[in-house]
């Protein structure tokens, strides 16, 4: 088969975007785990009320736009958050007044997150969980990144996307690289509709007007495909069913 069919053509297509997203095990590659050649040393501010803090300060358009606190130059994400889970369409998001969802508007999108590598991957699962709900799923554009791979995706969008009748929940996570503009963080997900197969899918966020938004090639697509895990070997196990 081939590795075309790992890369989702629109994020916003006719299926929705889990089924875009995830090969939901059927493509027979070998079990391959590729391992974090990127992952930053371990790094946390630490407030001093008297004096100059020690470590980065937020500061313009590093600022949470909801007022969240956290703000990081590197990740200091080197174990599973502790959490509060909420089910959100079909998926387990993590929820944490620091970290975010900061903001939940009136169409039920989820933003506002941590300036922190935590934060990015908060708005990663909760990203993907919007797109398990109908009615969420044809607000996702919000959380994209503005540019031409936004313009392009929407514009070949279906108005009759729906949610894919796949079922997935997060596994674990490894965070590839981070700065304070740029995330890559891959998450693993079990797909529960399909024997509970193991499935990589690394995203892309940038930090963006206060939060952490979708990054998309110019032509509308996801930096990297997704595939197929044997194991939990290289990442961090998370879970929240």
């Amino acid at each position: 088969m081939s590795d075309d069919s790992t890369q989702p053509d629109n994020p916003f297509a006719s299926r929705g975007f889990i089924a875009a997203a995830i090969v939901i095990g059927v493509i027979l590659l070998a079990g391959v785990i590729v391992l974090v050649t990127s992952l930053t040393a371990p790094h946390t501010p630490v407030a001093q009320p008297t004096s100059t803090p020690s470590g980065p300060v937020a500061s313009g358009g590093d600022k949470s736009v909801c007022g969240l606190a956290g703000f990081e130059t590197e990740s200091s994400l080197t174990a599973a958050p502790d959490t509060r889970w909420e089910l959100v369409g079909t998926v387990a998001a993590p929820n944490d007044p620091k970290v975010g969802p900061g903001k939940v508007n009136s169409d039920g999108i989820r933003s506002c997150y941590a300036h922190t590598a935590e934060g990015a991957l908060y708005a990663i699962v909760n990203y993907m969980a919007l797109a398990s709900d109908a009615r969420t799923l044809p607000h996702l554009p919000d959380l994209v990144e503005p540019g031409p791979g936004k313009d392009a995706a929407v514009a070949a969008s279906s108005p009759d996307a729906a949610p894919s009748n796949s079922r997935l929940q997060v596994a674990g996570f490894k965070v590839n690289s981070y700065s304070s503009d740029e995330a890559v963080i891959d998450v693993a997900w079990t797909v529960t509709s399909s024997g509970n197969k193991l499935v990589s899918f690394p995203l892309v966020m940038h930090w963006v007007d206060g939060d952490w938004k979708v990054s998309l090639t110019d032509d509308g697509k996801f930096p990297f495909a997704s595939a197929p895990l044997e194991s939990l070997g290289g990442y961090i196990p998370w879970a929240g069913v």
